[in-house]
């Protein structure tokens, strides 16, 4: 596995090392030994699958307050996103910032989101499926979120906003918040 550095602080793309033959191939992905050496937490304790049906499926932006914050390991397995993270945590010299990154079934890059990012993704064609590995357990009542689209944030979808669920349309916007993030 190939780890590499975003713009974000503690996140990284990681590019799969196929090694093939006339089968096919086969590649890891995922390796707590590799993990570990990054410094980055391979414990993961859960595997979420998701399924959207219509390009332009917007989920996120997503994250679970302390104590029950997660490391994510995501991947798109059927079709194409853009995977979009949203550093939130205060003492980061990347506090606020976003970056954007296309995975799909065919460039098969994994994003690695550390503890204290909001996460989303747009879906980028139609039936696409994205699984997830997550070092906690989803807990509700640390559920959190911010607005796709609050100007404070100056994210640029690619895509028009097709589908999103009424709890994801209606994050309160950053200058309504009354405490910090994360």
């Amino acid at each position: 596995m190939k780890f590499i550095e975003t713009s974000l602080a503690g996140a990284y793309v990681i590019e799969l090392e196929p090694r093939g033959d006339d089968r096919g191939f086969f590649a890891r992905t995922m390796c707590r030994e590799e993990f570990d050496r990054m410094g980055l937490d391979g414990n993961f304790m859960q595997q979420n699958t998701s399924f959207s049906a219509l390009r332009g499926t917007l989920r996120g932006l997503h994250f679970q307050k302390l104590p029950h914050g997660e490391d994510k390991l995501v991947r798109c397995i059927r079709g194409a996103i853009v995977d979009i993270i949203v550093d939130i945590r205060k003492d980061s010299p990347t506090y606020m910032q976003h970056q954007a990154f296309e995975l799909s079934c065919r460039n098969r890059r994994q994003l690695y989101v550390p503890k204290g990012f909001a996460h989303s993704f747009m879906t980028l064609q139609d039936n696409v499926e994205v699984s997830y590995l997550v070092t906690s357990a989803y807990a509700p009542d640390s559920e959190d979120g911010l607005r796709y689209d609050d100007e404070a944030l100056g994210i640029e979808w690619p895509l028009p906003v097709m589908v999103i669920s009424e709890k994801d349309a209606s994050w309160p916007l950053l200058r309504d918040r009354d405490s910090a993030l994360y």
